[in-house]
């Protein structure tokens, strides 16, 4: 195997390989990536754990045809440090792989081709068109309610929920939840739900914002989402992403989800997030506890820390119901105001023992839903 490539194409396909890799695994050939030169089909670029495996195709100047298995993360590090432009790749005796730019040369001990696991194939998968941006969209709105909780595995992904007209990404962890809705067509040829693994979910995420960042949403026909089997795919021009799905039911979440309390706050985003920054610094540690006392026109945050002191806050507000005391977890409530890109922020609420919804108050931010549950302070 011989081939010649621009470094910055082959970082990029490095990059992508770099959170799928196990690091620690009893199968040393798991933290390694395939490099496979093909005559015509350029160099081609897989990963996998044996769960999520990713493939990409990048042109280069193959020379000669052949493939070995090398360590992910240390043929990442030295293309990044590479002083040239270009980088030339040669496998040598005893699967020692190569690597020349410039002045600098390296090699590396790698493994044989034959022992990389073989990367699943799908035939006759019922893709659907995704727009890229929505998706991104939707997952960065669910992902940080999900649970890292191993023991409660059904909840360490986002519950993927297709009908006819649209499409619902859930999250919980027991403490919140986020739901994100948006019309979408066709239902992925789905009966039901499926379950998307959080490791998986990120690196979702990294390829549909490469195109998002590139533009590339009014090619948005490029990026295509199938299911078949137990496992999810995401296939866009010259990239494959295959993930196994979560076995197991997620719950009834719909039952969570508190029907609109009689306390409804209306608050400026950017100022919450910043009262909620600085009062949270001396909260608890692990819980991250604030009180919020709500009276008409102004909700007073305050946090205490017997090693550490207290501290308060007033911010103005729209509201002109009866008084209020309750908890949450400020960490919480930061997580969802850094998602949501209304100006104002809507806070509904019921007592101090029942969950808080927090919505958006522009169009923007329609279809979102956060819920955070209550603590006792």
């Amino acid at each position: 195997m011989e081939l010649k490539i621009g470094i910055a194409e082959l970082s990029k396909a490095l990059g992508r390989s770099q959170g799928i890799v196990e690091k620690k695994s009893t199968m040393p050939i798991l933290s390694h990536v395939l490099l496979e030169a093909k005559k015509g089909g350029g160099l081609v670029v897989s990963a996998t754990d044996l769960d999520i495996a990713v493939s990409s195709e990048h042109p280069c100047e193959v020379v000669k045809e052949g493939a070995v298995a090398v360590s992910a993360r240390h043929l990442y590090d030295i293309v990044r440090a590479l002083p040239e432009a270009e980088v030339t790749l040669r496998r040598a005796q005893n699967n020692y792989l190569e690597v020349k730019s410039g002045p600098s040369e390296f090699k590396i001990v790698g493994l044989p081709a034959e022992d990389f696991p073989t990367l699943p194939r799908f035939e006759k998968v019922p893709f659907t068109d995704v727009q890229a941006g929505t998706l991104l969209e939707m997952i960065e709105r669910t992902f940080m309610a999900v649970s890292n909780d191993e023991t409660r595995y059904n909840l360490n992904g986002v519950y993927f929920e297709p009908s006819a007209e649209a499409l619902r990404l859930v999250a919980t962890d027991g403490h919140r939840l986020s739901m994100s809705e948006k019309p979408l067509q066709g239902g992925f040829g789905l009966k039901r739900g499926v379950i998307l693994p959080k490791k998986g979910l990120a690196e979702l995420r990294k390829l549909l914002s490469e195109v998002a960042e590139a533009g590339a949403e009014e090619g948005a026909g490029d990026t295509k989402l199938g299911f078949v089997e137990n496992s999810a795919i995401l296939r866009r021009p010259g990239v494959v992403l295959s993930m196994r799905l979560i076995e197991g039911l997620f719950p009834d979440y719909k039952q969570v989800i508190p029907k609109t309390g009689d306390k409804v706050v209306s608050v400026g985003r950017d100022r919450l997030l910043e009262t909620l920054r600085r009062i949270s610094i001396l909260s608890t540690d692990k819980a991250h506890a604030v009180k919020l006392e709500l009276a008409k026109g102004h909700l007073r945050v305050t946090s205490q820390n017997p090693d550490l002191g207290e501290a308060k806050e007033e911010v103005p507000v729209e509201y002109d119901g009866d008084a209020l005391k309750i908890g949450f977890n400020a960490r919480y409530i930061l997580d969802v105001l850094a998602v949501l890109r209304s100006k104002d922020v809507k806070l509904e609420l019921a007592d101090d023992l029942s969950p808080g919804v927090v919505k958006g108050g522009d169009e923007v931010d329609q279809g979102f839903t956060a819920v955070v549950m209550p603590m006792r302070i």
